[in-house]
């Protein structure tokens, strides 16, 4: 609420006593004396104003989210982020005093800090737009709002007041279509009957009847306030006058609205995102240990002293060598990051969104298809995602040749399609007069309608009434008549000939009291009849005849009656609902009705006589209706059990149908006791042990829930350390699906509201989606699991490399530019090729991994650390081998020119200056002559540019063999060889293309400070980086070896207990 909602101090006693008022529990005499105010007049403008002073005005709160520039910041908080942005600004530091002191201020100097600042752009771009899309379903919960109200002030109608200015007390008059503005107590109905759409608060399937009649319970839920309207939902029949009860927040619409608030205002982070951080704190403190190894290591290089009488004494310090070894500072923090690692993870993941789409589930969150891997829980609704909310006719029950005598037909069919399923044992083309007056009666006192959509069929009106159209349908037309001969392009072409028999001319409508709505139709004949269907009891209470096959009436006898309702005992415990029907051709004052011009007209506009007039009727039979499974969930039921996802059943639904339904999918057994399984959402809130209960195994049931008893449900499951899907349609959903890790709206029946507080939309509202959904968020997981491990085993090795260049003292073999190049671009199209890697074919067989499992285990650890050890090794050595080797295995390398130095020299370059005839020949790379006339000691500086095109080919060759390691984290190249991912060889060349680009194109080569190698450069380069796959092939033998030796003592020692 607005201001009210702020303002608790000034709110009066009026406020505090109607805002825990129960005038659902109250007569209209108490509400009108409670509220201070009369339904013929209304309130007074000064009250109104007073009111509103209390309360505010009649609309939700609007929230203010965070600042643009506070969403930026927020970009900043990760550590990998914070390292990056520290290694930008000094490179950008350094390059702008390089370019000061040696008067050339080139733009290629400042290509890595830019890249860098870019990154950090892009990510913070992405990360403001992700967190904008929070407050959406608010948003959307404020369009379900009214505008205008019909209200009734100071004794004048006021028709068009705008909904806002609304205000406890006060007098609205609601119509047929409007959407009711507040939520309100009816005084008294102005039409026969008054039927509400409140099904996307409630979960509610059908519209549902309203009274003016208080309710005896104060504490009942908000489906049995029979004597209240809700805002935002819909008079869908009838008229009223009620009184405003509460406005804005107050409403059950504003505590949702809370409710959301509250659950975004908690979300978490995935479980991914919190390993990445974890690595990045990690990192940070690795990064910091290296650097000071590195400075400790070279300290002798830029701060020297000497001794004099045993104290040190002239300090030397170099400022030059300072910055330099600064630069290798700032590149181990550039080696160490894998900077393309969230560009991959958001690719990986956008490809697995396209992946689930094309099974029906439409993801809103990227993050989600992760957190998806690791669901624990399903928490779904039962209508319309377990069954396929379509009511079908299920068995029809028909009168027989004597009075002791009941036929029964199976009908098969699970949705709204005429031809779905058919009658079993059905007198095609012969119905006898007994089917043809139950054929009559479902399809003319009916008012729903079906239709094509696409590939499917929808219904319009009651579900039960459609699945009595379809099941007209199914029984097809009387002897003589055949439907496939009607020429009407009608769905329902069989109701279309019995309305066009019976012509419909009255209604009376249907009422909780006497349970059944019936029709006055004539005849072709110009005869009349009453048609009338409804709850089998109530229907033979009223009966005293009763028809049989041939259309004979007879009396109904006792026994009559009692084999009827032994038949509809045993439908009833079989959780199906049955409807009788019923007729009467004896009229009397109705015999020659014609219209509402007749004199008994009148009778018909109040509905206390309807009971009287459907008195006296010939009882025909009646049929078991249910919103059937869907086909497909009990083997997703089944595959969950397998995968070790537990199923709770979260239903608006009564009890016993509920648990029939359970039982028929196996969330449980058919013999199960459910004693401890099976809750009324109030008896569950009620127990003190909560939690205990939800951790027993197997499936739970939840019966008549509201959206507090879901909410509680997946905070406790969160709590407990479990990973929570939550399915939800409706604006009452809303909430838990926020909170849930996984929210799951439905396509179909879900409301904006619950769409917008998803993760995931089901394009079909099935089940069996979501357990589809949760195998590819597995597979996708393992990928991303395989890429990461790949991206930083490849960061590990640039690691040691400059470590081992730093510490073995030799020029710097890889500069900043070049490691940004090879984490962004070279290895981007290999780690992103991984994520196609074919998923594990035993998936859904394994139990959900943990959220706080680790990304990297101790062993996998080790064998990056002696993969990334050989990366250093190689890099490094090549880089000395070109300096020291004029032939390397039989390679010559001597072909250049390029002048041979010792270990002992290449080690103490810095001391160049000081050697005695030290000459230095010119050597070619490419079409460019290196030549070191004036100053040999440049060989070791502009002079390396080939030494460093060696250690960054075999770089980036190593990184490509390593991939080939990653396709299986313990499976050998010969079991899963490169070409079941066809993918990873093309993002291979892709790569390998990359960088013959840079390497062959003189501008991009003068970038990155590298020159064009040649063939038996190459085949150095090839030679030195091969080793990787033998390596790494080695440790993956030992880890197998010793993870069987490990499930072979588990497995000992299990038996032995």
């Amino acid at each position: 609420m607005g201001k009210g909602g702020q303002d608790q101090g000034q709110k009066g006693g009026l406020e505090r006593r109607t805002s825990a008022f129960p005038a659902w529990a109250r007569s209209i005499q108490e509400c009108e004396a409670e509220f201070g105010v009369s339904a013929s007049e209304g309130l007074r403008s000064d009250e109104v104003l007073k009111r509103r002073e209390i309360y505010g005005w009649n609309e939700l709160e609007k929230h203010s989210g965070p600042s643009i520039w506070q969403l930026v910041l927020e970009q900043f908080n990760d550590t990998l982020v914070r390292i990056l942005l520290v290694a930008a600004v000094v490179s950008f530091v350094l390059a702008w005093y390089d370019g000061e002191e040696g008067g050339e201020l080139e733009i290629t100097a400042f290509v890595e800090p830019l890249v860098i600042f870019l990154i950090l752009i892009i990510n913070a771009i992405v990360g403001v737009w992700q967190e904008n899309n929070a407050e959406k379903a608010l948003e959307a919960l404020k369009e379900i709002q009214s505008e205008h109200a019909m209200v009734r002030r100071d004794g004048d109608l006021i028709p068009n007041l705008l909904a806002k200015e609304l205000v406890p007390g006060d007098i609205v008059e609601l119509r047929v279509g409007d959407k009711v503005p507040a939520d309100m107590r009816i005084l008294y109905l102005i039409s026969s009957t008054l039927r509400v759409e409140q099904g996307s608060l409630t979960g509610e399937s059908a519209a549902v009847n309203k009274t003016s009649r208080r309710v005896d319970s104060e504490d009942t839920d908000i489906q049995g306030k029979e004597c209240m309207v809700f805002a935002g939902t819909t008079v869908v029949n009838g008229s009223c006058v009620c009184l405003v009860t509460q406005t804005g927040m107050n409403t059950e619409i504003g505590k949702i609205h809370s409710q959301i608030h509250e659950a975004s205002q908690s979300e978490e982070d995935t479980p991914l995102k919190k390993k990445l951080n974890e690595f990045g704190e990690v990192l940070t403190a690795i990064i910091g240990v290296i650097c000071l190894l590195v400075w400790l290591i070279n300290v002798k290089y830029f701060f020297t002293w000497e001794y004099v009488d045993g104290w040190p004494r002239n300090f030397k310090f170099s400022f030059e060598k300072c910055t330099y070894y600064f630069e290798i500072a700032v590149a181990l923090a550039v080696a160490a990051i894998p900077e393309g690692l969230p560009a991959v993870i958001t690719t990986c993941l956008a490809l697995g969104t396209r992946k689930m789409a094309q099974k029906n589930a439409l993801v809103r969150k990227l993050p989600s298809v992760e957190t998806l891997g690791c669901t624990t829980v399903i928490c779904s609704d039962k209508t319309g995602t377990l069954t396929t909310n379509q009511m079908s006719a299920i068995k029809l029950l028909a009168m027989g040749r004597w009075t002791d005598t009941i036929r029964s037909f199976k009908v098969d069919g699970t949705t709204y399609d005429p031809h779905d399923g058919k009658i079993h044992d059905w007198p095609t083309g012969n119905m006898d007069a007994n089917l043809q007056m139950i054929a009559k009666i479902a399809a003319v006192c009916n008012d729903a309608s079906i239709a094509r959509s696409g590939h499917h069929f929808v219904a319009s009106g009651m579900p039960t009434e459609a699945a009595l159209k379809v099941l007209v349908e199914k029984m097809g037309l009387p002897g003589g008549f055949d439907s496939s001969s009607l020429e009407s392009t009608e769905i329902l072409k069989c109701c279309q000939w019995w309305n066009e028999v019976a012509q419909r001319i009255a209604t009376l409508e249907f009422d909780r009291i006497r349970k059944s709505m019936s029709v006055i139709v004539k005849s072709k004949s110009g005869s009349n009849s009453l048609l009338v269907k409804g709850a089998v009891e109530n229907l033979l209470e009223r009966s005293s005849y009763i028809q049989l096959l041939d259309g004979s009436v007879v009396l109904l006898d006792e026994s009559s009656k009692g084999l009827i309702l032994k038949a509809l005992h045993e439908m009833s415990t079989n959780t199906l609902r049955c409807l009788g029907f019923a007729y009467k051709d004896d009229l009397s004052e109705f015999a020659t009705y014609d219209g509402e011009d007749h004199p008994a007209h009148k009778l018909l506009l109040d509905p206390s006589n309807y009971s009287s007039i459907e008195s006296d009727l010939i009882f025909v039979g009646l049929v078991g209706l249910r919103d059937p499974p869907r086909d497909e969930v009990h083997k997703a039921i089944e595959d969950c059990r397998a995968a070790g996802i537990r199923v709770m059943v979260i239903t608006g639904d009564n009890k016993e149908t509920a648990e029939a339904i359970c039982r028929e999918i196996g969330v449980f057994g058919s013999d199960e006791d459910l004693t401890l399984k099976s809750y009324i959402g109030k008896e569950f809130m009620s127990l003190p042990d909560k939690k205990v209960l939800l951790q027993q195994s197997g499936g739970l049931l939840f019966s008549r829930a509201e959206p507090k008893h879901k909410q509680e449900i997946v905070r406790l499951l969160k709590e407990d350390g479990e990973v929570v899907a939550m399915t939800g349609d409706g604006v009452n959903d809303a909430p838990a699906l926020k909170m849930a890790d996984i929210g799951i709206a439905m396509g179909i029946a879900g409301t904006e509201v619950a769409k917008e507080a998803s993760d995931m939309v089901l394009a079909d509202d099935n089940f069996r989606t979501i357990v589809a959904a949760i195998g590819e968020g597995r597979s996708i997981y393992n990928n991303m699991k395989a890429f990461i491990r790949y991206m930083i085993s490849s960061n590990i090795g640039e690691v040691a490399s400059i470590f081992l260049t730093a510490a073995l003292g030799i020029p710097e073999g890889l500069i900043p530019v070049q490691l940004l190049w090879v984490n962004l671009v070279t290895d981007g199209p290999p780690a992103t090729a991984l994520g196609f890697n074919p998923p594990d074919k035993v998936i859904m067989k394994k139990p959900p991994r943990r959220s706080d499992d680790s990304l990297i285990n101790a062993w996998i650890l080790f064998r990056y650390m002696v993969i990334g050890l050989y990366v250093g090794l190689a890099t490094v050595g090549v880089f000395i081998i070109w300096y020291t080797h004029g032939s390397f295995m039989g390679i010559d390398l001597s072909g250049d020119g390029h002048t041979l130095v010792t270990y002992s020299q290449l080690s103490n370059w810095g001391q160049c200056s000081s050697w005695e005839g030290f000459k230095v020949n010119p050597f070619t790379a490419g079409a460019r002559r290196f030549v070191f006339d004036t100053d040999p000691c440049e060989y070791f500086q502009a002079g390396k540019v080939k030494a460093m095109t060696l250690s960054l080919s075999v770089l980036v060759a190593i990184e490509m063999f390593n991939s080939l390691n990653a396709l299986s984290e313990d499976g050998s190249l010969l079991s899963m060889p490169p070409w079941v991912n066809p993918w990873l060889l093309l993002a291979m060349s892709v790569s390998f293309g990359l960088h013959f680009l840079i390497l062959y194109v003189p501008f991009l080569a003068q970038v990155f400070g590298i020159v064009p190698l040649s063939f038996n450069e190459w085949l150095l380069v090839l030679a030195v980086a091969f080793p990787v796959i033998l390596i790494d092939e080695v440790l993956k033998f030992v880890g197998r070896c010793a993870s069987s030796v490990g499930a072979k003592r588990r497995s000992e020692k299990h038996k032995y207990e």
